[in-house]
């Protein structure tokens, strides 16, 4: 149902082209072949600017090795959490998975089947070390972890909803299959995406925006690209992301930690924030999200 008044109702002429509705500020990203680190570091990574890298993991074996094939017959018998759009929301399945599959038959599903359902956060530095070695970490930041290599799964038509990294650490996100659209915002338009507190995440619909629920959506500013397989999108520390998967795909990540400020707030949010939240969706799950929902909808 559309959000927009209907012109019988207020007596006004709402006759108008899609053009003249208020959209989103959305800038594309630069993409660049390859790049060095000087220019790296003093163009994008202290100015906290995203960029798209289209050869960065073009020398890596995972680049061939990571098929949907090498993992059903590699790996396929692991266990593995998967995840749908009840995550975040309020209830007893609050930032739980919605149930555990063989990784082979996962598989089968996101190649052959429409829907929400994820795998996010799967470390295979501790669930299939091996798969380190066939990622050759560039170079062009220190410190990248290399003991939290997170992968992401989804189907075609999944989503990743708006949320900013709890640890607030900067992403080299890799797509290895498929490709998605991104949607990235700097942290500070929190306030226009109508963040609920002592979360990360907000609940806005970035691509179908509804300026009548979520009026500070008229002054978000962003980006959007559409990340094609091969490609690395470099994503700041704390910068807002939002993922539509329009393939069925995978990616892999690399982390590297924020200046000390960042760190400290990344502290925060993992040791104080995100444990009051969880507390809450305990004691009142019902009562909790309301009163973020209505603060996020009041409080800017």
């Amino acid at each position: 149902m559309s959000s927009w008044p209907d012109n019988k109702l207020t007596g006004r002429d709402l006759s108008v082209s899609r053009f003249d509705l208020p959209r989103l500020d959305l800038q594309p990203i630069e993409k660049v072949a390859l790049i060095q680190p000087q220019e790296f570091s003093e163009s994008y990574f202290k100015p906290l600017r995203p960029l798209v890298i289209q050869r960065l993991a073009a020398s890596w074996p995972a680049t061939w090795k990571w098929t949907p094939d090498f993992f059903k017959s590699q790996h396929g018998d692991k266990l593995v959490k998967v995840y749908d759009s009840g995550f975040v929301a309020a209830g007893k399945n609050y930032m739980s998975c919605l149930k555990t599959m063989r990784f082979g038959d996962y598989i089968d599903t996101i190649m052959t089947q429409e829907k929400d359902l994820r795998m996010f956060l799967y470390n295979i530095k501790s669930e299939i070390p091996e798969l380190v070695d066939d990622i050759n970490f560039p170079t062009l930041v220190n410190n990248l972890s290399r003991n939290f290599v997170f992968m992401f799964f989804g189907c075609k038509g999944a989503v990743t909803q708006m949320h900013f990294d709890i640890d607030m650490s900067h992403v080299l996100h890799t797509a290895m299959y498929g490709k998605k659209t991104v949607y990235l915002f700097p942290y500070a338009q929190g306030k226009n995406l109508h963040r609920y507190p002592f979360t990360c995440r907000s609940y806005v619909d970035i691509e179908k925006p509804d300026f009548v629920k979520f009026p500070n959506l008229r002054e978000a500013e962003g980006y959007k690209v559409v990340l094609q397989q091969g490609e690395t999108l470099y994503i700041p520390g704390g910068y807002w992301h939002h993922f539509v998967y329009g393939q069925p795909g995978y990616a892999v990540s690399l982390r590297c930690s924020a200046a000390w400020a960042g760190r400290l707030h990344g502290y925060y949010n993992l040791f104080v924030m995100s444990p009051i939240d969880r507390l809450m969706n305990m004691i009142s799950p019902r009562g909790w999200f309301d009163w973020k929902q209505q603060r996020a909808l009041k409080m800017y």
